[in-house]
């Protein structure tokens, strides 16, 4: 292990600690700064640091209990110090409880705390001492506090799922979130299955693990690799990252050979490509330039020469457009919560109050954009998220104010979803969904745990007027 491997995590963890950078961006500047480290260096680095971000609220509960000075009254660098001091002792095996205390109390006497040594030392040994048996919140009187500390979620949205979907399902959901979640990748269509497999074999050849997806046959899981760009088949355009929930949103369209595509919130880009193989045509718009920049670099590598990328803000309707799309994507800017496995520091940000923004401006997006589609075409709406308020409260208010029939999306998806879509309806224990049973077929919220994928809501309509 490189000396400096764990004063480069403290680094990382104060300077996200400032809230001016999101996890996974810091994350891999950090990694592209010190390249040059061994494979073992950079991934403890990465683990430790996402490993942290995952269980900052259940190291706060722990610190609270056996500290003399609370959470929030400690010095950020012992605060953070301990935190990686804990995800070491909690969730590393074969780091000696030892080496992890001396190495906190000598990385704290280097960054100007030699008086605190002591205080270090002894929090992180009386939590070596006991970490077998650590204490939580009552389980059967404090369930929602209990679930909260264990899975290391808000308790706020940990309350709402409660709410939403009963506790079977949430402990489940909760559960399935902190498992590790691969870098997911989609082949291009046209490549036949021997094809697709000499690839698969190529990438397994170069020391990473690669899985395919049990929903669809051109979707894989890759583990145990440094960089997605070094893989085999990358650079040659044969892939793409994308997850497999991303890509059922577009199964789920349905898009025929002569269809004219719009997407008007396409970065990075999944969806727009995945059509593009599909479609006779495909607009891809977003917002600035940096993500226009991100689609047409992924859609020169896929050689996509079908698509059209424009700057274009989604909160104004562009006139020209109307009635023009066979089928309009509308995938609009969410709370994330169902990507809580990749981006770890989301669940930090999210309260009631900026779930309500965005539920404000999806509105505002399909309102202006829902104009696009033609009488009889298709819209699919989506988002990473796991919230009712963005979700499926969205579809009522979609079929109440505006020209659009909730459509069936059970031909378009398979099987093994579907029925994993039943066990959550079996399971759940929530409030009402206030969904009609054709508006209910209509759309699949994915949850991980029972899906293997992020966490993903679907929904189809058609205009009929």
């Amino acid at each position: 292990m490189g000396e400096n491997t764990r004063e480069i995590v403290l680094d990382t963890l104060l300077e996200l600690e400032k809230g001016r950078e999101y996890s996974h961006r810091l994350i891999k500047a950090v990694l592209d700064k010190y390249d040059y480290l061994a494979a073992r260096d950079k991934a403890f680095i990465k683990r430790l640091t996402e490993g942290v971000l995952e269980r900052r609220l259940e190291f706060d509960y722990y610190l609270d209990h056996f500290s003399s000075v609370p959470v929030r009254k400690m010095k950020p660098l012992i605060r953070n110090l301990l935190y990686l001091s804990l995800y070491q002792l909690l969730y590393m095996d074969g780091i000696p409880d030892s080496a992890v205390c001396n190495e906190a109390c000598r990385l704290a006497a280097k960054r100007g705390f030699q008086n605190l040594k002591g205080f270090v030392n002894g929090v992180l040994r009386s939590i070596a001492r006991q970490k077998d048996s650590l204490p939580l919140p009552d389980q059967e009187t404090q369930r929602d506090l209990y679930d909260s500390v264990k899975y290391s979620m808000p308790l706020e949205i940990t309350r709402m799922w409660f709410e939403e979907y009963g506790i079977t399902v949430t402990e489940r959901l909760l559960e399935g979130l902190l498992n590790i979640h691969p870098v997911s990748l989609r082949f291009r269509m046209g490549l036949s299955a021997e094809e697709r497999e000499g690839w698969v074999e190529r990438i397994r050849e170069s020391g990473a693990r690669i899985k395919e997806s049990p929903y669809l046959p051109y979707a894989y899981t890759v583990e145990n690799t440094e960089s997605i760009a070094a893989l085999p088949g990358f650079s040659q355009g044969v892939f793409t990252v994308q997850d497999a929930s991303s890509a059922l949103a577009v199964e789920a369209a349905g898009i025929g050979p002569k269809d004219f595509v719009v997407d008007v919130c396409a970065a990075p880009g999944g969806k727009t490509l995945l059509a593009a193989e599909r479609a006779k045509r495909v607009l891809a718009r977003d917002v600035s330039e940096a993500k226009e920049a991100l689609i047409l670099e992924n859609a020169e590598r896929m050689g996509a020469e079908n698509i059209t990328v424009q700057v274009y803000d989604a909160t104004h309707t562009d006139e020209a457009l109307l009635e023009k799309a066979d089928v309009l994507f509308l995938d609009v800017p969410c709370s994330g919560l169902g990507v809580l496995g990749k981006k770890r520091d989301i669940k930090y940000h999210v309260t009631k109050e900026s779930m309500a923004e965005l539920e404000k401006l999806q509105k505002l997006i399909f309102e202006k954009s829902w104009g696009y589609v033609k009488p009889g075409g298709t819209l699919v709406y989506s988002t990473c998220t796991i919230h009712r308020g963005e979700n499926e409260d969205m579809v009522r208010y979609i079929t109440e104010h505006f020209p659009f029939e909730p459509e069936s999306i059970e031909p378009f998806l398979p099987q093994a979803i579907l029925r994993q879509r039943e066990q959550i309806r079996l399971q759940a224990k929530g409030g009402d969904l206030k969904l009609t049973q054709k508006e209910a077929s209509a759309c699949i919220q994915l949850l991980p745990g029972y899906m293997e994928t992020d966490g993903f809501f679907i929904a189809r309509f058609r205009r009929t007027r």
